[in-house]
């Protein structure tokens, strides 16, 4: 190949001095090793351009980075979510209040047709305070505040049965756990309309429809414990007392005979209320003879113990005929735990106020129950079981012990200093000695008996709870234990 040489060079090179010249070209010879030298070898200056560090594979091959394009449009998605999800929330409150406000003006058109309206718009008004305040108690705290009471009170006053029946279930209603409601409900004087409701009603028997209302009413007024002395002592114990011996004597709905059971029992818990309860003519011994019904003892075993809390109810329950027989007859037949606990609750604070009562439950045969209980029964009704046990023995070793002192005189006297043992003295009668032997053999006698007999009539009843043969005969063994048993083998 042929190079064409460039003869520029030399052309300027020429011209100048030959001093000059050697001067320019070791300075261009000096300035290209120093060029070689910093920059590698090469001839001409590079510029290095800084990539970030790249990841390799196990195959060695590059993995390229993702490009920062990408996370930033992740972020935009996550919040374009979030603010979607926001706009959902505000949406649904949105809806939410949007139905407050809905249902507010409707409560507002409610009350405003009770308090200005006719005939037709005050019944209808009444019908939807008790659709709305039914199971909504919010509803029922707005209807009171926006003054739904006065009105639906002032229905009672019509001469018209269906205005006072849609007033006494809105009333009932609107004063459903909410305590502020019943207290404004009797405030405002609705208890002495319901009862000037029954009172009004001289032909016959009252309206069964009102009747049921006005109980359900007062059931619910009389959870309130400021108003318990307020009806207590307006004569609604009268109206509840009757309606309930009317229900259980007819054929009336067993919900009103409920209510009326649980409004007596509420009532009750008042002491002051108690005296106008047993002041009314047999309304203890009603109590007593209705509670062969299995559905209503349990709310006649909790009225009792109400009332055995005050003297003159114990009063009642002592002077009232086959009272503790029935009582203890309650033990015999119900297994439930609840009544069991509430019978013997009656019994124990009866056996624990009077000596007198205390000798009735013993001739009623309460003793034998009693031991079963103390086997059988629940944790509560052995332990009152127990209680009355032990009140009963007390008063039979004092009586045991008065009667010995009485016929014995000197025998049980203490033993004086320097004496012979007691042990060997003896009566000088003949006559005393045998007297004594005689009574004492006796009494040893009676009580053999008695253990034998309990303890056969709670074998016959284990038995029978068992689900054991009528013709079960204990074991040998068993009647050894009984005959040679003693009050001292008894626990309690």
């Amino acid at each position: 190949m042929k190079f064409q040489q460039n003869t520029i060079g030399s052309l300027a090179v020429d011209h100048l001095p030959a001093g000059a010249r050697n001067h320019n070209l070791w300075s261009t010879c000096r300035r290209k090793i120093i060029d070689t030298i910093s920059c590698g070898g090469a001839g001409y200056r590079h510029t290095y351009t800084v990539h970030p560090p790249v990841a390799l594979n196990p195959n060695n091959d590059e993995i390229k980075p993702k490009p920062k394009l990408e996370s930033r449009s992740d972020k935009k998605s996550e919040k374009l979510s979030e603010l979607l999800k926001e706009s959902e929330v505000l949406e649904a409150e949105e809806e939410e209040v949007k139905k407050k406000v809905e249902v507010l003006e409707e409560m507002k058109q409610v009350v405003k047709r009770l308090q200005c309206g006719g005939n037709d718009d005050v019944l209808d008004g009444a019908k939807e305070v008790r659709r709305l305040a039914k199971d909504d108690s919010d509803a029922r705290t707005t209807l009171a505040l926006l003054g739904a009471i006065p009105p639906l009170i002032g229905m009672l006053d019509s001469g018209d049965l269906d205005f006072r029946v849609a007033g006494l279930y809105a009333i009932l209603n609107i004063g459903i756990g909410n305590d502020t409601n019943k207290a404004a409900i009797v405030k405002a004087g609705a208890v002495h309309k319901m009862l000037d409701l029954i009172n009004s009603q001289t032909e016959g028997l009252p309206n069964p429809d009102v009747c049921s209302a006005i109980v359900a009413n007062f059931l619910g007024l009389t959870a309130l414990d400021s108003n318990k002395p307020i009806i207590g002592s307006s004569g609604a114990v009268l109206f509840l007392v009757k309606t309930l011996r009317s229900s259980v004597e007819g054929e009336a709905n067993s919900q009103v005979v409920q209510d009326c059971l649980r409004a007596l029992y509420n009532l009750s818990l008042l002491p002051s209320n108690v005296l106008p309860m047993i002041e009314i003519d047999d309304f203890v011994p009603f109590l007593l003879t209705t509670l062969g019904d299995m559905e209503v003892s349990d709310r006649i075993l909790a009225i009792l113990s109400n009332v055995v809390t005050t003297p003159e109810g114990r009063k009642a329950i002592s002077s009232a005929h086959d009272s503790f027989q029935i009582l203890v007859d309650v033990l015999s037949w119900t297994d439930s735990p609840d009544c069991q606990e509430k019978a013997t609750y009656v019994l124990m604070v009866m056996a624990h106020k009077s000596y007198r009562d205390r000798q009735i439950m013993i001739e009623s045969g309460i003793s034998s129950m009693l031991l079963e209980l103390t086997l059988l029964g629940s944790t509560l009704a052995q332990k009152r079981a127990s209680r009355i046990l032990e009140i009963l023995r007390i008063d039979k070793g004092k009586q045991v012990s008065e009667t010995f002192v009485g016929t014995s005189g000197a025998n049980v006297s203490a033993p004086q200093c320097g004496s012979v043992d007691s042990r060997l003295v003896r009566s000088t009668d003949p006559s005393k000695d045998s007297e004594d032997d005689t009574m004492m053999s006796d009494e040893t006698k009676a009580v053999k008996h008695l253990v034998q007999q309990s303890l056969h009539s709670n074998m016959r009843r284990m038995a029978k709870r068992a689900n054991l043969p009528q013709d079960f005969v204990p074991s040998e063994h068993f009647r050894s234990l009984t005959s040679m048993s003693t009050s001292k083998s008894l626990p309690f």
